[in-house]
């Protein structure tokens, strides 16, 4: 708010509105800057008749219909830039936490016991990580990791020729021949809701340690749990469910086992949540203002 108001805009701060009261009022504003609850539909911007630019706080878009927003000539903004180290940084610790089975021993010896065979651990030095998506989070992912001296593939449908100094581009054919733990960074889209299923999981060669710090539906998680059963997923960190929150999350029925699968690690959809990209996140929000035009 203090640098858009620094760039001539006025601010409305509305914290605990309702959307009959988001409704009500969208009709008076030009731009609309929202986090990840305020659902975008085309009902919505058929109603904000003034309407020029919606501006993400944060990096996912799913909460707004993008082609009818683009069609209606609305200018999109968001801030991957802002929390991608936070993700990437989150992925590794829960990578580093699977593969030493930090949470099963840590918990062990809060309990009395010290078992130091069974919780023998993997070095990442020469596994093959494959990452699907190499935008903002897959980069900062591949570049936080590539310190542990690891093989990092990539993987991403939607661009080519990207292979850099982190990462090596390959097929998706390559990616299940190869890897030993794979990691997701896409966005979801109707194309990639579900797309993690047990199909999927069949086609890896190896078994795996597996990532989603992106977005819940991408994956289901009936499918990670059987991978887990039969050996195909070695460990599954989880920062994002189908369903987040309760009570809603513990109503699911694959809630229960999920909850008491030791070799899996959840977290409250908090990769991007910082403090430093909190901050970030409206810094680059702020600069990408500065380029908006009417």
């Amino acid at each position: 708010m203090e640098g858009a108001e620094a760039l001539g805009y006025t601010c409305n701060y509305q914290p605990t509105i309702t959307v009959d009261e988001a409704l009500r009022i969208l009709p008076d504003y030009q731009g609309l800057t929202i986090r990840s609850k305020f659902q975008v539909s085309k009902a919505v911007i058929d109603l904000a008749t003034n309407l020029k630019f919606i501006a993400r706080a944060g990096a996912g878009m799913d909460n707004i219909d993008e082609a009818y927003a683009l069609q209606k000539g609305l200018q999109l903004l968001n801030a991957p830039e802002g929390n991608m180290d936070a993700v990437g940084e989150h992925a590794v610790g829960l990578l580093l936490a699977l593969i030493n089975n930090f949470r099963r021993a840590d918990m062990e010896v809060r309990n009395g016991q010290w078992h130091r065979e069974a919780n023998r651990g993997y070095e990442l030095k020469g596994k093959t990580v494959g990452i699907i998506g190499y935008g903002f989070m897959g980069k900062s992912f591949a570049k936080k990791l590539s310190g542990f001296e690891v093989n990092i593939i990539a993987y991403d449908k939607y661009k080519t020729g990207f292979s850099d100094q982190y990462v090596r581009e390959v097929s998706m054919e390559e990616i299940v021949k190869h890897s030993d733990a794979l990691s997701l960074h896409i966005p979801l889209t109707n194309e990639t809701r579900g797309l993690v299923n047990d199909e999927y999981l069949f086609h890896f060669r190896k078994p795996i340690f597996f990532l989603n710090t992106a977005r819940g539906p991408i994956v289901q998680t009936q499918a990670i749990l059987n991978g887990l059963k039969q050996g195909k997923i070695l460990g599954a960190g989880l920062d994002v469910l189908e369903v987040e929150k309760f009570p809603a999350l513990g109503e699911q029925l694959w809630y229960p086992e999920l909850a008491q699968t030791e070799n899996v690690i959840l977290t409250p959809h908090i990769a991007g949540w910082t403090f430093d990209s909190y901050r970030k996140i409206s810094e680059v929000l702020v600069e990408k203002l500065q380029h908006v035009s009417y």
